[in-house]
This record gives structure tokens, C-alpha cells and sequence, in this order.
């Protein structure tokens, strides 16, 4: 029997790697994915073999995290809830990509990840598995009958039973997930909605009470709304979202304290700090402003709800989602240009916007005098559209 396991080295996945061992007498095979964390990944592959892998992947999907699944995310100006901006959401459909992927390489039957049952990653991994190969086998550990463990404390006596190389001094009073569009923080000391979240929850952005006190300019550059440039710089996607991550965090931009409704129903109280991303979501919207049709707009900003559903949930690599990214890509032939943006103490706002598509014409709109809009042409406008409501009015009153 060999497994493939999502591996990140912590806790949960050290425990899961011995425990399919003992119970499966399996092979299993870690995979790691750097999809922007920023944890020290040296020395991973050593650990996994020392708890008994046989195999250990380590890859860099950056790039292709930025490129493939934030990027078209962003075209649709995807926002769960009208508040979260979806970046742990977006990163899972990749994970178990590669899951799928490694399997399939290794001839391994057997996938393996160690979210909870309470949670939206596990539906993430799984629907994600399935769409993919439908074939696939999946052991979810903590949904099982035979994973004993109840807390923490069972997790790390199970570790030094076996000799299991942990670090658990570096435990938080709370859940981080971090990647290259946001981190986030749940759970813990946070589960109580009242209380303010402490001050070590600031990992990407400044306090906006320690922000500078002086705005800073910035100009971010679209072509077909995907973003290419910071500043006239032309830039990789994973390195435009370090960029912007970095200007907007000294700037306390792109941090929200919101409480969501997982897939499954309950509700959970998350910090997030999506600095990049909220500077990209303000200007992308800015250019579209410019460039996008009346009525196309309309009929997208109509699926934005539903897209966002879409990926929150897991259907990322389902035939709807699909279905709506080809219609928002053809939405975006005409979203290039510029935007310009001044972040100021958790403020990202909107001062410029060009593109050689605009479609804004000032010779049209100016409140000056023009000579290529006749304004009398609104009174038959006016009362075209007024029709309705005349008649409407009129049948509302008593027949004589």
C-alpha cells in the first residue's frame, strides 16, 4: 500500500506520517508545497525520512500559485461574503493538484491530508481529488474511527513515545496559514468574537497606529486584467505579489477581523492580512471602471456571489467554475492600463486610472461646452423610459 502525504513537517502531519505506518504498514511518501509561507523548509526532507518516509517532495509553486489560481481569481474580483478576499481557499484546489499529480507518478492508490472534519479544507482537498482522478482513494485521519487522538497534548506524548523529531516550542495560542496571497489566524484565543485580536497577529501589515505618516504613490499596471507591473516595472506574478505585499504591509494595508460562514454551516471568527491582494482588488476594479462595458460589467458583477461560493467551497477544478472563468476571461480583452494608488494607514485609495482602451471621453462628459452631445436628445430619453411608470401611475387611480 503506498500513500501519498500533504506534509508540512508540524504536529499533525509528523503524527499522520507514523500513524499510517502503524496502521496501514504503508509506504508513504511526503509532499511539501511552497506556495509563499515563508517557513523554513531546510532540513524537511531529513525529517520526513527520519519519521519514516520513503520518499519526500519539496517543490516550489509560487509562480504557478500566482499565475494560474490568484490572477484569474482576481479577474473575477472574487470576495466571499463581501469581506474575504479567498486566500486560503484559492491555495488548496493547487495542493491537491499536485496530491493527484505525485500519486499518479508514484503509482500510489492513496492520498492523504490532515485537516479537520470541522473545517473547509478537507471538502477542498477532496473535491479537488475527485474532480481529478476519480479513481483516487483519500484517508482523512481525523474523520476516521481508528485516529484516537483528542488534543494536542495526545498528539505530542504520541510524538515522544516514538521519538518523533517535533518543535513545539514555538506553539502560538492560535491557527497560522500562511502563502503568497494572505495569512490568516483562527482559532484559540480567538474563538471569542469580542475580544480584540492581539498584537502578535500582525505578521503582514503594520499597525495602522505605527503606519507612516506620509502617503506613498504607487502604479500598478494591468494587461487583460491580469497584473504585469509595479511602479513601470515589469515583474514574475509570484514577485508582483511580494511587491505589493510589501508596500501595502509597511502601510497597514489589506487586514480585516471577520466572521464567515464555512461549507459547512457553522460560523468562525478569522484575522486576515491580505495586503497584496487588497491593493490588487481595489485596482483592478479601477481599471475595469474605465474599460469595461456598462452591461458586461453588470452581468459579471451578477456571478461574483456565485464564483466566490465557488472557489470558498472547493469547485475550483468543477465544470461551473470553469464555465464562468471563460466567460470573465473574454470580460478582460480590453482591462489593460495603469492605476494609480495611495496607501495611507490601512487605506488603499484610488487617485488615477489610464489605459489606451478607455472608454472614458472627455469630450463627452465635460460640463464644459461640447459640440458632439445634443442635450435636448435626453427629453425623448427621459420620456421613453418614463413611459412605463406614467402608465403605471395611471392605473393606480380610479376608473371615473
Amino acid at each position: 500500500m503506498k500513500i501519498v502525504l500533504a506534509y508540512s513537517g508540524g504536529l499533525d502531519t509528523s503524527c499522520i506520517l507514523a500513524w499510517l505506518r502503524e496502521k496501514y504498514d504503508a509506504e508513504v511518501i511526503t509532499f511539501c508545497a511552497d506556495i509563499g509561507q515563508e517557513e523554513e523548509l531546510e532540513g524537511l526532507h531529513e525529517k520526513a525520512y527520519a519519521t519514516g518516509a520513503s520518499k519526500s517532495y519539496i517543490e516550489d509553486l509560487c509562480e504557478e500559485f500566482a499565475r494560474d489560481f490568484v490572477f484569474p481569481m482576481f479577474q473575477a474580483n472574487a470576495i466571499y461574503e463581501n469581506m474575504y478576499l479567498l486566500g486560503t481557499s484559492i491555495a488548496r484546489p493547487l495542493i491537491a493538484k499536485r496530491l493527484v499529480e505525485i500519486a499518479k507518478a508514484e503509482g500510489a492508490e492513496y492520498i492523504c491530508h490532515g485537516a479537520t472534519g470541522k473545517g473547509n479544507d478537507q471538502i477542498r482537498f477532496e473535491l479537488t481529488a475527485y474532480a481529478l482522478n476519480p479513481d483516487i482513494k483519500i484517508i482523512a485521519p481525523w474523520r476516521s474511527k481508528d485516529w484516537t487522538f483528542k488534543s494536542r497534548t495526545d498528539l505530542i506524548n504520541y510524538c515522544k513515545e516514538r521519538r518523533i523529531p517535533i518543535n513545539v516550542s514555538a506553539a502560538k495560542p492560535y491557527s497560522m496559514d500562511r502563502n503568497l496571497l494572505h495569512i490568516s489566524f483562527e482559532g484559540g484565543v480567538l474563538e471569542d468574537p469580542w475580544q480584540e485580536a492581539p498584537p502578535e497577529t500582525h505578521v503582514l501589515t503594520t499597525p495602522v497606529e505605527q503606519a507612516p505618516d506620509q502617503p506613498e504613490y504607487i502604479v500598478v499596471g494591468f494587461e487583460k486584467g491580469i497584473p504585469v507591473s509595479v511602479n513601470g516595472k515589469q515583474l514574475s506574478p509570484a514577485a508582483l505579489m511580494r511587491e505589493l505585499n510589501r508596500l501595502g504591509g509597511k502601510h497597514g494595508v489589506g487586514r480585516i477581523d471577520i466572521v464567515e460562514t464555512r461549507y459547512t454551516g457553522m460560523k468562525d471568527r478569522g484575522i486576515y492580512e491580505t495586503p497584496g491582494g487588497t491593493i490588487l482588488f481595489n485596482a483592478h476594479r479601477a481599471i475595469e471602471s474605465i474599460c469595461m462595458d456598462r452591461e458586461v460589467m453588470s452581468i459579471r458583477d451578477q456571478l461574483i456571489p456565485q464564483y466566490s461560493k465557488m472557489v470558498y467551497n472547493g469547485y475550483w477544478f468543477a465544470p461551473e467554475r470553469e464555465f464562468l472563468q471563460a466567460a470573465i476571461t473574454q470580460s478582460q480583452q480590453n482591462v489593460t492600463g495603469e492605476v494609480r494608488c495611495k496607501l495611507y494607514k490601512g487605506n488603499c485609495f484610488i487617485v488615477g486610472r489610464r489605459s489606451p482602451y478607455t472608454l472614458y471621453d472627455a469630450d463627452v462628459v465635460t460640463f464644459e461646452e461640447d459640440s458632439v452631445y445634443d442635450q435636448a436628445d435626453a427629453t425623448g430619453f427621459i420620456k421613453l423610459n418614463a413611459l412605463r411608470l406614467r402608465i403605471g401611475a395611471k392605473a393606480k387611480k380610479p376608473k371615473k
